[in-house]
């Protein structure tokens, strides 16, 4: 398979793994969501349930109380028990006493007997007659529920049969199994709630979304606004969204895994340089007198799709090979003024080495490039080292006119890894230079009895004698950073003071190093 067509189909399959776990996430938030919901609003009406019941009981035990009472009905003791009844009953509104289907006298007291007893909706399976809805003289209007067993009837309060505490949004009706609506709270609608009791036990109905529970000679019903479920449908997308990422992110990497391997070295550089794949990390640069961070070097990084890293050694030989390079390069300098163009004009005394390429070292290639990254940022010029390596100069007089010309233009001009190639003397007199870093490979020979440990006190003598800035590379040890400080050598970078890191971490690793030691 061609290589545009193992991108299409690593493409397609990339989109499909990555757009069908994420839909089935957010199907299932939905379901889950809406299943939890009508969980919730059945709790609410089964709590309306057991409250009904327990209003029922309450009434129930008070009317058997009264149907006890062997003294003369309606006399002063009658009134009295009925009273206390209905005070210590905290379901009871009033209380009443029948004879010959007429109200003889109640918890008030005595009546006209022109009060004809209610028609009962039902009759429970213990005797007591229900009337869902009724209204009593006294109660001016405010519709009650009649319980009689007997000669004694008591008065209830719809409202207590539905007297449960429920969450913002949430309707509750309790009705009789006919379809009488007893009580409510939150004002549902009637008539939805009775096109609702006779369906199914829960649902969605238009708008709404119900629950029931079924009692013994009651119905309740809960119902909420769908857009109350969007919280639920929230909730359940943190918890199945992440798992759907998760998926998605391991399809996408089998496919990419896959094609990957159908694509040559070269190609996934190509792909990496047009996909700009590539980030900056930064070494900070330290003052080993202070200790006070004076800059950093940027130091490029090939981040996958996948998140992973590609350390230099693997790609740069490849990109200078092939000629990907420059434009590598291009896209270093453009993260750097992005990354730290704000840190850089609000501290002039740090600076940014950036890495040339023995392409860009014989030529002058980068540097309009350089200069127009750098307008308009308000970065001057000389917060930002060139840094050449020894195999740059191959033709020492192109690499001598255009470290000129970066000079001229306000650069400071280093030669990176010294000491590695084939550096003399009389070769570094003739280049214009600021600064010379040291090879680690230098450094990790401080106390040490190699054979080369002799090397580096030479190659500072070198710097001092061409009056340049010497930064030490690598170092790693408090020895290697006092023989170096001992030796006056300006500037050192290495895992003693920070490895590589984000722009993000750099800043605020720069920023608390801008204090010199023992003034923290």
């Amino acid at each position: 398979m061609d290589r545009p067509r193992i991108i299409v189909t690593a493409v397609v399959l990339g989109l499909a793994g990555a757009i069908a776990p994420i839909a089935a996430m957010f199907h299932l938030s939905w379901t889950q969501a809406v299943q939890n919901e009508h969980e919730r609003l059945h709790l609410f009406a089964s709590r309306a349930i057991a409250r009904a019941d327990m209003s029922l009981d309450e009434a129930r035990d008070a009317l058997r109380q009264i149907g006890r009472f062997t003294g003369t009905p309606c006399s002063a003791d009658h009134i009295a028990r009925m009273r206390q009844l209905t005070i210590n009953t905290r379901t009871i509104e009033e209380m009443g006493y029948f004879e010959n289907g007429l109200l003889k006298c109640s918890s008030w007291g005595p009546t006209d007997g022109h009060v004809a007893q209610s028609k009962p909706d039902f009759v429970t399976s213990d005797g007591i007659a229900v009337t869902a809805r009724m209204q009593p003289v006294m109660s001016a209007g405010h519709t009650l529920m009649a319980l009689r067993y007997k000669d004694h009837n008591a008065l209830v309060d719809p409202v207590r049969f539905a007297d449960i505490i429920v969450d913002p949004g949430v309707q509750l009706a309790l009705t009789t199994e006919n379809g009488i609506l007893v009580g409510a709270l939150n004002g549902p609608d009637p008539a939805r709630i009775g096109k609702i009791v006779a369906g199914p036990e829960e649902g969605m109905d238009d708008d709404l979304l119900f629950a029931t529970a079924h009692g013994t000679g009651w119905i309740a019903v809960a119902t909420e606004p769908q857009s109350q479920i969007l919280d639920g449908v929230r909730r359940q997308q943190r918890l199945l969204l992440p798992l759907g990422a998760f998926i998605a992110a391991f399809i996408i990497g089998l496919v990419v895994w896959l094609s990957r391997r159908r694509l040559s070295p070269l190609g996934e550089l190509q792909i990496a340089v047009r996909k700009r794949e590539f980030i900056v990390h930064y070494q900070p640069i330290v003052e080993l007198r202070t200790g006070i961070c004076i800059g950093a070097e940027a130091l490029v990084r090939w981040k996958r799709p996948d998140g992973s890293l590609v350390r230099p050694d693997h790609f740069i030989p490849l990109a200078e090979e092939s000629g990907l390079i420059t434009a590598i390069t291009d896209q270093v300098i453009a993260l750097v003024v992005s990354d730290l163009n704000s840190l850089l004009v609000a501290d002039r005394s740090l600076h940014i080495a950036i890495n040339l390429s023995a392409t860009d070292v014989g030529t002058e290639r980068v540097l309009p490039v350089i200069a127009k990254a750098l307008q308009h940022t308000g970065i001057q010029p000389r917060q930002i080292w060139l840094e050449a390596t020894e195999r740059g100069f191959v033709d020492i007089e192109a690499a001598r006119s255009t470290l000129a010309r970066a000079r001229e233009l306000g650069y400071a001009v280093a030669i990176d890894d010294f000491g590695t190639g084939y550096s003399s003397l009389s070769y570094l007199e003739g280049l214009p230079l600021d600064a010379l870093k040291i090879d680690k490979s230098f450094i990790d020979t401080i106390s040490t009895n190699s054979a080369t440990s002799s090397v580096t006190p030479h190659i500072i003598d070198m710097a001092k004698t061409l009056k340049l800035k010497i930064v030490a590379e690598g170092v790693e040890t408090r020895a290697q950073a006092d023989y170096l400080k001992e030796r006056d050598v300006d500037y050192g970078q290495g895992w003693l003071f920070a490895g590589p890191m984000p722009a993000a971490e750099f800043i605020a690793y720069c920023r608390r190093a801008k204090v010199p030691a023992g003034k923290a």
